[in-house]
């Protein structure tokens, strides 16, 4: 089993950054590809970012490219996401995952999923 423990959400200003984390621990995450889905109130849960695990392809929901960042550091099994230039419509809990399978895991199909952490920005 894997445990994906999500940090870093809080309340900032329309125009600030926030960098979440994600700490996977349980076992060795081999060749596991990494990502973020989000999930307003109302909404369904909503892909946003993923990374394989050399982290030579990345993949961006259209709503975010340009102003987030995915990235992983393997040695301390964490995978992190940068977020600036942040809108109110980014408001929302933001939930880590981690796949075998890329595509698996962007259609929201991954096996393993975090607590959440909320986000929310305000205009």
């Amino acid at each position: 089993q894997v445990q994906l423990v999500e940090s870093g959400g809080g309340l900032v200003q329309a125009g600030e950054s926030l960098r979440l984390s994600c700490v996977a621990s349980g076992r060795t995450l081999g060749n596991y590809v990494m990502g973020w889905f989000r999930q307003a109130p109302g909404q369904e849960r909503e892909f946003v970012a993923a990374i394989t695990y050399g982290g030579s392809k990345t993949q961006y929901a259209d709503s975010v490219k340009g102003r987030f960042t995915i990235s992983r550091d393997n040695t301390e099994n964490t995978v992190y996401l940068q977020m600036n230039s942040l809108k109110p419509e980014d408001t929302a809990v933001y939930y880590c995952n981690a796949d075998s399978g890329f595509w698996l895991l962007v259609n929201g199909r991954a096996d393993y999923w975090g607590q959440g952490t909320q986000v929310t920005v305000s205009s």
